[in-house]
């Protein structure tokens, strides 16, 4: 069973990670371990380089948190031209995997209070009602009316950053 530490307390971020590595390892693969730690970069990343800058040293912390674990992992969202999105750092002992999520355009004016220094989940907690929006559907779950959630799209991106792991060819 591998032993995978989560650089985020968040429940969508964690419950994107275990399904990733349940669909790629099989069910049951792994014992997920979530810690709180620093991205190194503001709370709300803005552009491709800051949010992956973040991602990495999500990362880099969890791995001095936890040294003994199998897979260190890190999801950090992030606002690129006007549009969120988010980049997936994963690391074992000897590689590195990354890939970027899907993106989802965001109405103008989302994007004026995030642009005016707001984070985008108090943002959209404050537009729909939904506390701690952040930690459940998110945007993307309110602006694909629930056909998309931001621990569905997560999962794709975790996936794709998990490949390195699971094909030889990568070695």
């Amino acid at each position: 069973m591998y032993h995978v530490v989560c650089a985020t307390t968040n429940p969508a971020k964690i419950q994107a990670i275990h399904q990733a590595f349940d669909d790629i390892f099989g069910e049951g693969c792994c014992h997920i371990e979530p810690v709180a730690v620093d991205s190194g970069v503001p709370e709300q990343p803005f552009g491709n380089h800051e949010t992956r800058t973040g991602a990495r040293c999500r990362v880099m912390n969890a791995r001095q948190v936890r040294p003994e674990a199998d897979f260190w992992v890190a999801v950090e969202a992030g606002i690129d031209d006007d549009s969120t999105f988010s980049w997936v750092v994963i690391e074992n002992q000897n590689q590195r995997g990354e890939a970027r999520s899907a993106t989802l355009p965001l109405p103008s004016i989302i994007l004026e209070k995030v642009r005016a220094g707001e984070a985008l989940g108090p943002v959209m907690s404050a537009y729909t009602g939904i506390d701690k929006i952040g930690n459940k559907e998110g945007a993307i779950g309110v602006f694909t009316a629930g056909k998309l959630t931001r621990s569905s799209v997560y999962q794709q991106a975790v996936i794709l950053a998990l490949s390195p792991f699971h094909n030889a060819i990568y070695s």
